[in-house]
């Protein structure tokens, strides 16, 4: 007999790796882990232990980490992880040319999604890096504040979804051709459940998680929230959001303020007037990094996942969100973002952006058009 899904809102690192470890050490067959990156400092090292703990005590332990934002494992985690079975790939390795092959389009496909299953029993999926919340992984330097990012404990038939998806990844290593044929005849979430898994890839689900955003957003009646840290949505998803507006639901927007890629911020200004002028309103992150990538409306409808509303996100990373119909969760989650707008954000005022500094706009420009020839190289509508 299947089981609705149960869905439990993890605000922040500190919760989310509290629930993860709790969840590796209690596995008793396999533990699936998929992560862009995986720092093994601070919180992230107790991860790996938790990891190491599990395939010591003959649990199989498969990890799947970016070739980017993670790459190989330092020493001597990478040795330990061999010693105790861990089994740990790099998905699309930057290969001999290191970091400069990555400026290649063809190598701009990363895995981006964060998704572990223990068991097939327990789920967990979300924005939250394996990284501590509290250390900046560019320079590795301590953060005053934590991160703003969410991610979902999952437990009931939508597991099983996540499950089919992470297993087809891995097997994916076994042969390229079994590979593509399984991600085809991939297992969809079942549609009755109220939560469904949502995922971006280059085969079967290329759009959607833009569609499942616009289709929301165009069902709006009063409220939307929305919380991401790539900001460069396509003409579609920006219209969406323009013309809610001006229907009259209240539009927010949390962006980042304390940027971590100076491009891809100075991009999402040059967006800025058009929103701004249908009435949508910005507020940008300053309390710490904001690495979430998430949305209510109407207090009822949500999603938490890795996606970016950018062109790597929505073009061609593989990604994967929970969207949902719950009016507690939504409540908690637009609980957490008030909050965040309220006591740690500045909110973009018309006037002083429409008589910035002209340096400003130029710069602004500039970074919206590397973003949209970067779009244009990759041969795809945006």
């Amino acid at each position: 007999m299947k089981h609705a899904s149960q869905l439990q809102l993890l605000c922040g690192g500190v919760a989310f790796f509290s629930a993860l470890i709790q969840a590796i050490d209690a596995a008793n067959n396999e533990v699936h882990l998929e992560t862009y990156i995986f720092d093994t400092r601070g919180a992230g090292q107790e991860v790996a232990l938790a990891l190491e703990r599990a395939a010591f005590r003959g649990v199989r332990v498969n990890v799947l980490v970016d070739g980017v934002g993670t790459g190989k494992l330092p020493s001597p985690w990478a040795e330990r992880f061999e010693n105790a079975g861990v089994v740990c790939r790099v998905f699309s390795p930057v290969g001999a040319l290191g970091l400069l092959g990555v400026w290649q389009p063809t190598r701009w496909r990363r895995l981006h999604r964060k998704l572990c299953v223990v068991d097939a029993r327990v789920a967990f999926c979300g924005g939250i890096n394996i990284l501590d919340d509290f250390l900046d992984h560019r320079d590795g330097q301590p953060l005053q504040s934590p991160r703003l990012d969410f991610a979902f404990q999952i437990q009931g038939e939508l597991v099983l979804a996540i499950h089919e998806t992470v297993k087809t990844l891995w097997q994916g290593f076994q042969g390229m051709r079994a590979w593509r044929i399984s991600e085809l005849l991939q297992a969809a979430t079942p549609h009755h459940d109220k939560a469904q898994l949502v995922l971006r890839d280059n085969v079967r689900h290329r759009v959607q998680i833009e569609r499942a955003y616009r289709k929301a957003i165009g069902a709006a009646h009063h409220d939307i929230v929305v919380a991401c840290a790539f900001f460069f949505p396509g003409l579609r998803l920006l219209r969406a959001l323009r013309e809610a507006a001006r229907r009259g639901v209240r539009v927010r927007l949390l962006l980042q303020g304390h940027y971590e890629y100076w491009v891809v911020y100075r991009a999402a200004r040059q967006l800025y007037g058009q929103l701004l002028a249908a009435g949508v309103e910005i507020y940008e992150y300053q309390a710490s990094f904001l690495h979430a990538k998430v949305a209510v409306i109407d207090q009822h409808w949500l999603t938490v996942g890795s996606s970016n509303l950018d062109p790597l996100s929505l073009l061609l990373a593989r990604e994967a969100n929970i969207v949902t119909k719950d009016k507690n969760l939504a409540l908690s989650l637009h609980q957490s973002l008030c909050l965040a707008i309220e006591q740690g954000a500045t909110k973009v005022e018309p006037h002083k952006y429409l008589h910035r500094a002209w340096l400003e706009r130029v710069v602004d420009a500039l970074a919206a058009a590397v973003l949209r020839f970067g779009v244009f190289l990759t041969g795809k509508r945006y």
